[in-house]
């Protein structure tokens, strides 16, 4: 092995701070010559990042476990503490998944906010996401953060941090946080108090109903047609699945308070279980995960099947059609119907302002863009991760006056099945979008039609637009350097077509520079922060788009294409062929 992870596994068996048994795990892999598992875990610190930190499970510098988690909360804790008394009293906002081990690691944040003289807000049992985003606005924390590790597979867990405006924090307050916690140092530096001790002391303070009760209360503020709720709630049928996660605390309540009486949860999944037994994947963008769903729907004659992640941040939605079948919409869609819906009940109540603004990502679909646009409003795009959508509504903030920002933020997406429609969380909110697909969904029973006649008549009207994502998973440290050769590539030899359609121009997201793909010449710059994406229009417009992802060990490409709607099984089958011929090409860029 390699000396410094030699040195690094050495370091950890002689660390007072690690407890036997957690050193006995590793003590086993060299019993067993476990090299390629040893390195893994040894061969750096598990990293840090913008947004915190996401791994395994397991004993190892380069894993999740309570001494890396300290380490993390510990570098949190002396931000904290620099920022002063104040920031230290209003404290720390600390929520948890699902996920085997979040409790134990969320407790260990709170310990260690106490260790160090900061009020730590508990949650008492397992909450959303977005509830957490809601806290540490409600309560005027100084941070926010919740263990999660999304929709990963069930082995993960994370460490995400969240600024004072419920927001997940972007430069400089990320890096600066980042240099915190690379500057801890040994785990023997985290400092904690025992739970009970702080308890006493009022530095754990366990939150729960005090929290849930004005979250409900904003979620419900946002209806907009009241009506429709009223007309369709006692006969619409939903079926929901939480997936084994968060949802099932607060989704199924949402949806009671819009005025739907006819809400299943599918028993399998309704417990909270960290291993989700009945998924491979706890993703609403899989389909499997909407199978028993499904099932149940078409034994129920429900109208929706709705699936929401494990942290209850990301929702998906399988809507019945004319024969008896559920057809899964993509999160671009998804995204396509709640714009279309928000705009066009504002503009029926005269709540659509002039200033209103949509925002997106640059992978994200563009037909939620175009709807938009021909309602008037502004659509402006961001990178990918909804801190930059946060950041915005943030910017808009300071640039108006108190109350009345310079743009009127009205909805926002991202095409990883995210919606935000409400700014009293700055983050993927699925128990908002849950009860406003509902909404949607009554409005358009109301009609005489189904959420998937309202999206067809939506490609009618503006195209069909098809997209997809290829991912390529690359573990372990050798897979990460394969990532980087990978974008290296695309830029020292980027292809001069992509299924036959020639590149017209080529964007770099780390210089923010738009070149012609013919001549070279700079013809354009996105006003974005640096980051690590390559962008390739065609000369039909579509898009292709890779760039590492920034949670999980693989590269991800997007392939937006948009065909002519006047005949939709044509426009679906030209799109698909055109998605999958790009697809082979990409697998073959990657070896």
């Amino acid at each position: 092995m390699d000396t410094a992870v030699t040195a690094a596994i050495d370091a950890w068996l002689n660390e007072p701070a690690i407890a036997e048994p957690d050193k006995q795990e590793i003590r086993d892999l060299i019993a067993l010559g476990d090299e390629k598992e040893l390195t893994d875990r040894f061969y750096r610190d598990l990293e840090f990042g913008t947004g915190g930190m996401r791994g395994v499970i397991a004993a190892g510098l380069n894993r999740m476990n309570v001494y890396t988690v300290g380490a993390a909360a510990q570098g949190l804790a002396n931000y904290i503490r620099k920022r002063g008394p104040e920031a230290m009293k209003a404290g720390v906002a600390i929520a948890y998944d699902c996920r085997n081990k979040s409790d134990v690691f969320a407790l260990r944040t709170a310990s260690v906010m106490a260790g160090n003289g900061i009020t730590a807000y508990l949650f008492e049992r397992l909450r959303p996401t977005p509830e957490l985003s809601f806290a540490v606005r409600h309560l005027g924390c100084a941070a926010g953060v919740v263990i999660t590790a999304s929709h990963n597979p069930p082995e993960y867990n994370g460490f995400k941090v969240y600024g004072a405006d419920g927001c997940q924090v972007i430069a400089p307050e990320d890096e600066a946080i980042i240099r915190e916690v690379r500057s801890v140092g040994g785990f023997g530096n985290v400092k904690t108090m025992d739970p009970k001790e702080a308890g006493e002391e009022g530095l754990i303070k366990i939150i729960g109903g005090n929290v849930d009760g004005p979250f409900l209360e904003a979620v419900q503020g946002t209806i907009l047609n009241r009506a429709a709720c009223q007309a369709m709630g006692k006969t619409l049928k939903i079926v929901y699945t939480p997936l084994h996660g968060t949802g099932v605390t607060l989704i199924p309540e949402a949806l009671r308070r819009r005025g739907f009486e006819k809400v299943i949860v599918v028993p399998e999944q309704a417990e909270p279980n960290g291993d989700f037994p009945t998924v491979a994947y706890p993703n609403p963008e899989e389909p499997a995960a909407f199978q028993l769903g499904i099932e149940l729907a078409k034994k129920e004659d429900a109208d929706l099947v709705i699936a929401t992640d494990p942290d209850a941040d990301r929702m998906g939605l399988a809507v019945a059609t004319e024969d008896d079948q559920f057809e899964l919409l993509t999160g671009n869609q998804i995204m396509a119907l709640l714009t279309w819906y928000v705009c066009e009940q504002r503009k029926k109540t005269a709540k659509l302002p002039p200033n209103a603004v949509v925002i997106s990502t640059i992978v994200s679909g563009d037909l939620m863009k175009e709807i938009a646009r021909s309602y008037g409003v502004e659509v402006v795009e961001v990178l990918t991760g909804f801190k930059y959508i946060g950041a915005k509504i943030r910017e808009y903030e300071q640039a108006g006056d108190p109350g009345a920002p310079s743009k009127v933020y009205v909805f926002g997406g991202e095409e990883s099945y995210g919606y935000m429609p409400a700014t009293f969380t700055r983050d993927k909110d699925a128990v908002t979008s849950t009860a406003l697909v509902a909404e949607m969904a009554a409005m358009a029973a109301e009609q005489g039609l189904s959420l998937y006649d309202v999206l067809v008549r939506l490609f009618e009207q503006f195209g069909y637009f098809q997209e997809g994502t290829k991912n390529i998973t690359l573990k372990g440290k050798e897979g990460a350097e394969k990532i980087q050769a990978i974008m290296a590539s695309l830029r020292a030899s980027p292809p001069a077509a992509f299924a036959g359609v020639a590149v017209k121009t080529i964007a770099d997201l780390q210089t923010g520079e738009i070149k012609d793909a013919r001549t070279g010449k700079i013809v354009g710059k996105y006003d974005l922060p640096s980051s690590n994406v390559m962008l390739f229009t065609l000369d039909d417009g579509t898009k292709v788009i890779g760039r590492p992802s920034g949670t999980e060990p693989k590269i991800k490409f997007y392939v937006l294409v948009r065909e002519p709607g006047d005949d939709l099984v044509k426009a679906r089958a030209a799109a698909t062929a055109k998605i999958d011929a790009i697809y082979a090409q990409i697998d073959e860029l990657a070896k």
